[in-house]
């Protein structure tokens, strides 16, 4: 058999061609991020949302007498539901990414059954370690909430900071959830612990949502136009603690864990304009809310 000519080889052997191999690799990278955005969380700033408050509520509850190793089992639990969440909504619909082949069905599929396997499995061995039945009030409401953050965000651009100010009422529910299985009690403490961690994550969705609409403002009177409502929100969530700091039903120090970002709230009305570096945003506010975990914490369970 005699020998193909290179110049044959090129017409026939599609592969060989860089125009083809260049546009196959990045249909294939196109597919790997797009299968990674199904299937993966995407909103980085919520794992603060979610770990920090059952952190908050575990260590607060283990100050109090309670036990860890269930709170080990619940954030199994925490980690498996919101993983979860991503793979759900894109196969709903309601996502930012939505299923649209067979295989990415499939694909989606085949890690929302595990997911919520274990999930079940984990929480059932909870619940055989202790009554915790008041676990499925807190659940309840987080559900609802779930489910009122889908009907925002299906309502359009002009409910989409309401629809994450929801949602982060739905992960910060695992602070008045670590602090029952840790001591077995729902009392008015978890609840507080829910309450505070929740105005604190809608003060940082506001201020995001802020950040981003006021970029260009310059001026004091420009700002007001754009964050009038941001200011109103941060003078009444200082109202809000103030009188339960009256009613003694706040530590000192867990309301100084608030300072920090009402402080940054009023400090962009007189600052000078600069552009927005997300990460820059992310890691900021991840510091912020690291500070409020330990002051809370130290509040409710270190300082008597």
């Amino acid at each position: 058999m005699l020998p193909i000519p290179s110049s044959r080889r090129i017409q026939t052997g599609p592969e060989s061609s860089p125009g083809v191999c260049g546009s196959r690799a990045e249909l294939n990278i196109a597919q790997k991020q797009r299968r990674h955005a199904l299937i993966v969380p995407r909103e980085h700033g919520a794992w603060g949302m979610l770990l920090i408050p059952l952190l908050t509520g575990g260590a607060v509850g283990r100050f109090d007498g309670g036990r860890l190793f269930p709170v080990f089992l619940l954030t199994l639990v925490v980690l498996a539901l919101f993983w979860l969440r991503t793979p759900l909504e894109s196969l709903l619909g309601t996502g930012s990414i939505r299923v649209q082949t067979r295989q990415e069905r499939q694909t989606v599929l085949a890690l929302i059954f595990p997911l919520a396997t274990f999930a079940a499995v984990v929480l059932g061995a909870l619940f055989w370690r202790g009554t915790y039945r008041n676990l499925i009030w807190l659940g309840t409401i987080a559900g609802a909430a779930f489910a009122a953050q889908i009907f925002l965000k299906k309502a359009g651009r002009a409910t989409r900071m309401a629809a994450e100010v929801v949602g982060a009422l739905t992960l910060t529910s695992t602070a008045p959830a670590a602090y029952c299985v840790a001591t077995g009690r729902l009392d008015a403490k978890a609840w507080l612990l829910w309450l505070l961690n929740w105005l604190f994550a809608a003060d940082q969705v506001h201020f995001v949502w802020l950040r981003i609409r006021g970029m260009r403002a310059e001026g004091l009177r420009n700002k007001l136009d754009v964050g009038w409502s941001f200011l109103a929100g941060n003078l009444l969530l200082a109202g809000i603690l103030m009188l339960a700091r009256g009613l003694n039903l706040l530590p000192l120090v867990a309301l100084l864990a608030f300072a920090p970002v009402l402080i940054r709230g009023l400090v962009w009305f007189v600052q000078a304009p600069r552009p927005i570096v997300v990460r820059r945003l992310g890691w900021a506010e991840l510091a912020h809310a690291l500070v409020f975990g330990v002051l809370l914490t130290a509040g409710f369970g270190l300082i008597r």
